[in-house]
């Protein structure tokens, strides 16, 4: 195995926000496992890598389709989920009647609104109407301002990670990464 293969893998580059959204939930002291989760969307960024996270965890994962047409089926889903991680990419799909009382909601979308009040004429808001879901709701990440500053962080641990990897390959004697590349 070759030291650059060794230092990080492509599943690493997909850890960041699925990290986040599990850190985000532990550290409201949320128990995660045995919880139901239902992910609104399937994006190979996004969707998908947080269903592998969420089955991996010990909990109950349920991928949903970004098809208008499967909109009952995700209502159905949502409704009964402990956890609602939304990644769906359309501004405010999930309403008050898609989430069940009491669940955890981690909104990863980022979708850009006109708004002719706001001065760049447009604001940032999530897949989830935040404003008519926070209060049916046990926790709420705000779009912009929840997964997104705890992405960055979570990439910068990555590269910490990626650092120490090196770090340890070049003391071990094996070549330098600079070089392999």
């Amino acid at each position: 195995m070759s030291p650059s293969s060794q230092w990080m893998t492509p599943r690493d580059s997909f850890r960041a926000r699925r990290w986040a959204a599990s850190v985000l939930s532990e550290e409201i002291g949320f128990e995660t496992s045995g919880a139901k989760a239902v992910v609104v969307g399937r994006s190979m960024l996004v969707g998908k890598p947080m269903a592998s996270c969420s089955c991996g965890a010990g909990r109950l994962e349920t991928p949903r389709s970004q098809s208008p047409i499967r909109a009952p089926v995700i209502l159905r889903g949502s409704r009964a989920a402990d956890i609602v991680i939304a990644a769906i990419g359309r501004p405010h799909f999930l309403g008050a009647n898609h989430i069940g009382n009491d669940a955890v909601v981690i909104d990863v979308g980022i979708n850009r609104i006109e708004d002719p009040h706001s001065a760049k004429g447009y604001r940032i808001v999530g897949d989830v109407d935040f404003e008519a879901v926070a209060e049916r709701c046990a926790a709420i990440t705000p779009v912009p301002g929840g997964v997104g500053p705890m992405t960055i962080a979570m990439l910068m641990a990555n590269t910490v990670t990626a650092c120490e990897r090196l770090a340890s390959l070049n003391r071990a004697g094996e070549s330098n990464l600079a070089r392999s590349i």
